[in-house]
């Protein structure tokens, strides 16, 4: 997004719970879905959406839906044997929620995402030299609905669900970082920001499998754990645990100077 001289880092954001308030619309289409198959009888709230995803592995929303169904007839003593749940059904049904209908025409929940960040401020990125991009578990289409349609970026850097397996494997991050490098021989700090404890080991793993550079966690707090300060802190601890180098409320809240500051920081305590 930058000329490559330019370069000072490379910021790459997750999508859901970045930029963009999925609260009411992945999320609710994860408590719809586990109520249709649980037959109306649970339908799981945010906190338990959250704990399941604090586990760090619950990244996909589908596969996280169909868990919370498992669970919830575990306690009501049936084995996961028994069920024989159809996933390609919970899929479609999520998808029937989340997306619409009619997949070429998104007329569901995602429609009413309120957006986290304004085109201005990757502008505010660009202008300071640093490049950025997008690595995200959410499909191409609704990632691109919402970078493209909504933002108005053209044809950002985006490795989305078909791209690479799912977080917290780093695979897909790397895959970021080659494109925004575009073959420059600098070894530029890696910015990742994510929402998940997944995002967070999406980190970790990365710097383990690549110590020739710096690798940086920041958490960023979703809306819906915003409404009540015990919730925050404990969201935000739940993040720095799992390797956040810093918790925001808000994605914009990553300025050009904090990004030269954390990097800066980070290579210090290295040496």
């Amino acid at each position: 997004m930058t000329q490559q001289t330019s370069r000072k880092a490379i910021v790459v954001f997750d999508i859901d719970g970045v930029v963009r308030d999925v609260s009411g619309s992945y999320r609710r289409a994860i408590a719809d879905t586990v109520e249709h198959f649980t037959t109306q009888a649970y339908r799981p709230t945010p906190l338990d959406i959250d704990q399941l995803k604090s586990e760090g592995v619950w990244n996909n929303d589908w596969e996280a839906s169909q868990e919370l169904i498992y669970r919830y007839f575990e306690t009501q003593g049936q084995s996961r044997k028994q069920l024989q749940l159809d996933y390609n059904a919970i899929v479609a049904f999520f998808q029937s929620r989340y997306r619409g209908p009619d997949p070429n025409n998104f007329t569901g929940y995602i429609c009413n995402e309120p957006l986290l960040l304004q085109p201005s401020y990757l502008e505010q990125l660009t202008q300071a030299g640093i490049a950025w991009g997008f690595f995200s578990g959410a499909t191409r289409a609704s990632a691109n609905y919402v970078l493209e349609k909504r933002l108005g970026l053209e044809s950002p850097v985006l490795i989305a669900m078909e791209d690479a397996p799912g977080k917290p494997d780093p695979t897909g991050l790397f895959a970021t970082v080659r494109e925004l490098e575009n073959g420059i021989e600098q070894k530029l700090a890696i910015v990742y920001v994510g929402d998940t404890v997944a995002d967070m080991y999406t980190v970790e793993k990365a710097q383990a499998l690549d110590s020739s550079r710096t690798w940086i966690g920041v958490g960023v707090l979703p809306p819906h754990v915003q409404e009540t300060a015990a919730r925050s802190d404990a969201y935000s601890e739940t993040l720095i645990a799992a390797g956040a180098a810093v918790v925001l409320r808000n994605v914009q809240e990553l300025t050009p100077r904090q990004i030269q500051e954390l990097v800066s920081s980070s290579t210090q305590s290295l040496v």
